[in-house]
């Protein structure tokens, strides 16, 4: 089982509590965990991802192990304490300012 912690606006639309445990076929990747995330969650479909270009939508960041993933390639495999659950795939929604 992975686990996947939502920052608030995406729990708040998805109905689901700050952590979620999906099942990911194959290989452990970003796509293949927010693929199974947004099957299990139709509604944020388009919070994450862009619908055309899948790529991650700008204000939201990846990080797993302490590491910041969000400029990793979307088939990289993640971290083995991701992939076996011992470690979240984490997130986060950053905030513009000035």
């Amino acid at each position: 089982m992975i686990r996947v912690i939502l920052p608030y606006h995406l729990r708040t639309l998805a109905h689901a509590g700050s952590e979620v445990t999906l099942t990911v076929e194959g290989p452990v990747t970003q796509r293949s965990v927010l693929e199974a995330l947004e099957t299990l969650y139709p509604m944020l479909r388009g919070a994450i991802r862009e619908h055309d270009s899948q790529q991650r939508r700008p204000f939201l960041r990846f990080f797993a192990c302490e590491q910041d993933l969000s400029h990793d390639p979307p088939d990289a495999p993640l971290p083995e304490a991701v992939a076996s659950g011992k470690e979240p795939f984490i997130v986060i929604g950053s905030i513009a300012g000035g």
